[in-house]
């Protein structure tokens, strides 16, 4: 559950920290998770990338849906396949103060559906185009009632 979801409304979006934005239930893979495992989790789960952690929750990589798509026309066995061997390493994360601007702006120049949230390199969220979309609603809102 996004932690904006308990916005009363009446915040400037801009001050929002990422921390605000994020996901914090995020649905990860270890460096082992096979190309069926991975394909079968970003379809049925409905997103497009998974981040790659190890057993601490330290962020390795990411697989997209490209990674799992040059695979089938590399003509490769899926079997074969691992997260390790596909994944990029080189990841565009944020960390949990990061202001929503700063958010936007990558998400747009790198041309990203979401970016990991990170604590000290582990993984800690994930902020989706949606999640920061829903979130300038929740803080653009006035508040109920007059409570402000």
């Amino acid at each position: 559950m996004r932690r904006s979801e308990f916005m009363l409304g009446g915040e400037d979006f801009k001050d929002l920290k990422a921390s605000q934005l994020m996901e914090a239930d995020v649905v990860a893979c270890r460096p082992e998770n096979t190309w069926r495992q991975m394909t079968d989790l970003m379809s049925h789960g409905g997103f497009g990338d998974v981040p790659i952690i190890d057993k601490d929750k330290t962020l390795l990589g990411i697989v997209t849906e490209f990674d799992l798509l040059k695979v089938l026309m590399e003509g490769k066995d899926v079997k074969n396949i691992t997260a390790g061997d596909i994944m990029t390493t080189n990841v565009v994360s944020v960390s949990e103060v990061t202001n929503s601007v700063e958010i936007v702006n990558i998400l747009e120049t790198k041309h990203l559906i979401r970016v990991p949230v990170v604590r000290n390199g582990r993984l800690v969220g994930i902020v989706a185009r949606r999640d920061v979309l829903f979130s300038f609603i929740q803080a653009s809102t006035k508040p109920p009632g007059g409570l402000f």
